[in-house]
């Protein structure tokens, strides 16, 4: 590789550009399409199991005519957290950025070998879970807090699937640092810049659960200590269970930022504000665990309140991207023949099923975000701790915000991946309203029980005997938005399949990119690394250093296994 210099006037050496090759597209796309197979796979499963879930709230038990595959409720709602929140979206996101990056920074993979290598891992690491869980023996739902205890594959699997993941991310930033050296001076392109912030905070969040594992579930489930410690275990859990909601929306945030706009003849009102959002994200996102904490006696009540002060912070990167987002699709809108203070909104690309889906998927992220400053206040969490309330939140959020916008991602991406043409628009379009009309009546009647009745989460409420006629009305709303939900997955998996056997593209697809309104470069400090990275991890350090200490200084490991089902 030929290096240059230019001597005398202060500039790095430059190295030369690496061309980006049709072998080097073509290595990056069957990593991506192997990922998002495998994504769009175990979304099937756990969209199935969660319609029988909510089948179960109204007395209609399909799971004693699928038994032994799926043994309770509880084992089906293990899968179905697993499969949606852990395997969907850790796939497809690691799919989606290894084929965005590629394009974002126009050179191949730094270290093409060690993505495949990951991609491995993540699947060896799917398969050894899937074992014990398919089998029942990992009944723990997503959360595994001890002292329920799963076979000791169910956790060395996910930990596998955490460092494949990992490992995609090494070759991520690998790729950026040698663009940067053949681009001295130049701003990181943004893509490729949050698809590394994104990996960044995945790499930092996830160091607590894999202490959880390594240390205290790993030894206990093979029985070489007697007892662990539930306390720290959920504290580590939490360490990584609220940030993970970042990792699910953060690529959709790329997409809404940098690529959705151009979909309908959009730009990016403000790229420098939108990678300060990003960088806030990686500064705040993981210190807030104990705002899940705030019914756990052993937490004292000064770390919460920290950590719920954190939590609000944490809501104005978000409140940034509304702004910033809704103007860049203001500007498409207008340029478009939009006019007036909201008839610009009927001049969106609202024929297009990829930009719909998206569009929708923003507006009920609005819902779920107003439902997460709920949560954040101490008092209030009381009221809807372990309630519906609960799962109507994250539906609003991994269910929609993120799993919608991937759909619509899918309507676009699969399409480039196959080199066929998009099955059924119409249909796909469809699919995007479905989802949206099941997800609010779903979502407004699980809130509705968490927060008048008080209605249990993780629980069989169509067998309860506590269960109240009061919830009926609640009840059956969200059983008609669980209909509309499956009649959605119908339609996006016949058209995803439809579009693997439809007839070969005629107009090639290029990967949208929205350009900036202002073309002129983002500040440095914008692009600067060091003070961010530092100020996540100094903050971590601060607001969680004492307590841990505390608990791993105090930790009795006494606490023994638990098999309820």
């Amino acid at each position: 590789m030929a290096v240059s210099t230019v001597p005398k006037t202060g500039v790095a050496a430059r190295v030369e550009p690496v061309p980006l090759t049709q072998a080097d597209i073509n290595v990056a796309d069957r990593i991506a399409g192997t990922s998002i197979f495998i994504a769009a796979s175990a979304l099937l499963i756990g969209v199935t199991l969660g319609v029988m879930q909510g089948l179960e709230h109204v007395g209609i038990n399909l799971y004693v005519y699928v038994q032994p595959w799926v043994a309770s409720y509880y084992h089906g709602l293990t899968m179905h957290g697993v499969l949606n929140a852990l395997v969907w979206t850790t796939f497809f996101i690691v799919g989606f950025f290894t084929f965005a990056i590629v394009r974002s920074l126009n050179r191949p993979l730094r270290w093409p070998r060690l993505n495949v290598l990951a991609l491995i891992v993540m699947v060896f690491g799917l398969l050894l879970a899937a074992i014990p869980m398919l089998s029942n023996n990992a009944t723990v739902l997503y959360t595994f807090y001890p002292p329920m205890k799963a076979d000791w594959t169910f956790y060395m699997g996910l930990t596998l699937v955490v460092v494949g993941s990992w490992m995609a991310g090494w070759g991520f930033y690998a790729t950026l640092i040698a663009w940067r050296k053949e681009h001295p001076g130049q701003n990181q392109p943004f893509i490729a810049l949050t698809i590394s912030i994104t990996m960044a905070l995945w790499q930092l969040c996830t160091l607590g659960v894999a202490a959880e594992i390594l240390f205290l579930l790993l030894p206990w489930s093979l029985g070489w200590v007697s007892g662990t410690d539930p306390l720290l275990g959920r504290t580590l859990f939490w360490f990584f269970g609220h940030p993970l909601v970042y990792f699910w929306l953060l690529p959709a945030y790329i997409s809404w930022y940098a690529m959705l706009p151009k979909q309908t003849d959009g730009k990016m009102f403000s790229e420098p504000l939108a990678r300060l959002v990003f960088w806030l994200f990686l500064l705040l996102s993981t210190p807030l665990g104990f705002h899940h904490q705030y019914a756990d006696p052993g937490i004292p009540q000064a770390w919460k309140y920290i950590h719920a002060v954190l939590t609000y912070g944490v809501a104005f990167p978000s409140l940034l991207t509304a702004f910033t987002v809704i103007a860049s699709l203001e500007v498409g809108a207008r340029a478009r023949g939009g006019k007036g203070y909201f008839g610009w909104i009927r001049r969106l690309n609202w024929g297009n099923p990829s930009y719909a889906a998206q569009n929708l998927a923003m507006v009920l992220f609005a819902f779920g975000g107003i439902g997460g400053i709920t949560n954040a206040s101490f008092n209030l969490n009381l009221a809807v701790h372990n309630t519906m309330w609960i799962p109507g939140h994250f539906h609003l959020t991994v269910g929609s915000a993120t799993t919608l916008t991937f759909m619509g991602i899918a309507y676009w991406l699969v399409p480039k991946l196959t080199k066929r043409n998009l099955f059924a628009p119409k249909l796909a379009l469809a699919q995007a309203w479905t989802w949206f009309i099941g997800m609010l009546l779903m979502g407004n009647g699980l809130h509705l029980l968490g927060l008048h009745f008080g209605a249990p989460r993780r629980s069989m409420l169509g067998s309860a005997p506590y269960a109240s006629a009061d919830w009926n009305p609640f009840l059956y709303e969200s059983v008609v938005g669980v209909i509309f939900l499956s009649i959605s997955a119908t339609l996006f998996y016949v058209v995803i399949v439809g579009t693997l056997f439809n007839r070969r593209l005629t107009v090639p697809i290029e990967m949208p990119i929205a350009e900036p309104l202002d073309p002129t470069p983002a500040p440095k400090w914008l692009d600067n690394w060091t003070p961010w990275l530092a100020g996540a991890i100094g903050l971590v350090l601060l607001s969680y250093g004492p307590m841990l200490y505390q608990l791993i200084r105090d930790m009795t490991m006494w606490s023994q296994p638990w098999r309820v089902w």
